[in-house]
C-alpha cells in the first residue's frame, strides 16, 4: 500500500487516503531494483514509496518470478532435448557428445549477523555461490543457488541435486554415441574445470605443465567449450547489474533475488526481449539473398565495394610465391 495526500473540497483539511500498488508497478519497482543496481532506499524515493515496502515488493515479486518461470524455462532437460544440446556444442563450440559446461559463481553480499565462517569464501568476502550448468547459447539448464561461500565448486557440485544425480545416472542422459567421422564410442559429458572430479559424464583438463602436445591440445578445446559458463556468468551480470555488487540482504532473500535474476535470463535468452537472435525464416534468407544479388548488378554496385574486400589483405598470388 502507499499513501496519497488530497483535501476535501469544502474544507482545508487534508485527507489521507490508501492506494493499493498494482502489480505493475510492483514489478516495476523489482526489475529496477535488480536491473540498476541502486539500493531499495534510492529506488524507494523514485517511486514515492518507503523502503521497508519497497524491500517487501522486491522479496514478494523475486518469488513469484521465479514461481512462474521456472518450470517453463529452466525445467529439467529430457534424453531429447540433452541431444539437442550436444548437437549445437558441436556446431558451436566444436566440441561433441558436450551436454554443457559447470561452473560455480560467488554472488557477495554483506557479513550476515552471527553467521560466523560459513558465508567467507577464499576472496575474503562473504558470498552464497550459483553452481550452473548452462548450454551453447548461454541459457542455464540446471542451477544450485544457497551454498556457502566457504565451500569449493568440487564439493558443492557433489552435494546438490543435480551433481548427485549425475553421479548416479538420474539425469536421462543420451547414450554414448559415436564421435563425429569416427567409430569411437563415447559417453556424453559435462565440462569442468580443475575444481570438479573426474568421472565418465563429467571431464576436466590434463592437470600439470608437463605436457604432450596431444594434451595441451584437448585442454585448449575442453576450455574453448567449457568458458561459456563464464560467459553466461558475465552476460547474467551486465542484464542484473545488482549482481555486480554487494547485496545487502540476508542470505534468504539474497537467494531469491539471484533465482529471480537466473529466471528472468532465460526467459530474455528465449524471447525476442532477449539479445539472441531468432532463427530466420525461408523468406528472410530469401530477401538477403536478393539484395547480394542486387549489389552484383550494374544499378546496385558502387564503384569501391571492390576494393573493400582486399583491404588490408596480401596479395595471393605474390603470397604463394613467397614474394612480399
Amino acid at each position: 500500500m502507499t499513501c496519497c495526500i488530497v483535501f476535501d473540497q469544502t474544507s482545508d483539511i487534508q485527507v489521507t487516503h490508501s492506494c493499493p500498488i498494482t502489480p505493475q508497478e510492483r514489478l516495476a519497482v523489482t526489475l529496477r531494483v535488480l536491473a540498476s543496481g541502486s539500493n531499495q532506499q534510492s529506488v524507494a524515493q523514485s517511486y514515492m514509496m518507503g523502503p521497508t515496502t519497497v524491500s517487501l515488493i522486491v522479496t514478494e515479486v523475486c518469488k513469484a518470478i521465479w514461481v512462474a518461470l521456472c518450470s517453463e524455462f529452466l525445467a529439467p532437460p529430457n534424453t531429447e532435448k540433452w541431444t539437442e544440446i550436444a548437437k549445437e556444442f558441436w556446431r558451436v563450440w566444436n566440441f561433441p557428445n558436450c551436454l554443457g559446461s559447470i561452473d560455480g559463481k560467488h554472488v557477495i553480499m554483506k557479513a550476515p549477523p552471527r553467521a560466523g565462517s560459513d558465508y567467507f569464501n577464499y576472496k575474503g568476502t562473504h558470498s552464497i555461490v550459483l553452481m550452473a550448468v548452462c548450454d551453447a547459447a548461454y541459457k542455464f539448464t540446471m542451477v544450485d543457488i544457497g551454498a556457502y561461500g566457504r565451500e569449493s565448486d568440487g564439493g558443492i557440485f557433489q552435494e546438490c541435486s543435480f551433481g548427485r544425480n549425475l553421479l548416479h545416472g538420474k539425469l536421462h542422459l543420451p547414450p554414448p554415441a559415436n564421435l563425429p567421422g569416427s567409430t569411437v564410442n563415447v559417453p556424453h559429458v559435462f565440462l569442468g574445470d580443475a575444481a570438479f572430479p573426474l568421472r565418465q559424464n563429467l571431464m576436466r583438463p590434463f592437470p600439470g605443465r608437463s605436457l604432450d602436445d596431444a594434451q595441451r591440445i584437448y585442454n585448449y578445446r575442453h576450455s574453448r567449450a567449457r568458458r561459456v559458463v563464464e560467459n553466461s556468468f558475465g552476460i547474467l551480470a551486465a542484464r542484473w547489474r545488482i549482481l555486480g555488487r554487494p547485496m545487502e540482504f540476508h542470505p534468504q532473500k539474497t537467494v531469491k533475488v539471484v533465482k529471480a535474476c537466473v529466471a528472468l535470463h532465460n526467459y530474455l535468452s528465449c524471447t525476442d526481449a532477449g539479445n539472441t537472435p531468432a532463427t530466420p525464416t525461408r523468406a528472410a534468407v530469401a530477401a538477403r539473398n536478393d539484395f547480394k544479388s542486387f549489389f552484383l548488378t550494374p544499378e546496385g554496385c558502387v564503384p569501391w565495394q571492390e576494393n573493400e574486400l582486399t583491404k588490408g589483405m596480401l596479395n595471393r598470388a605474390e603470397d604463394n610465391t613467397g614474394q612480399l
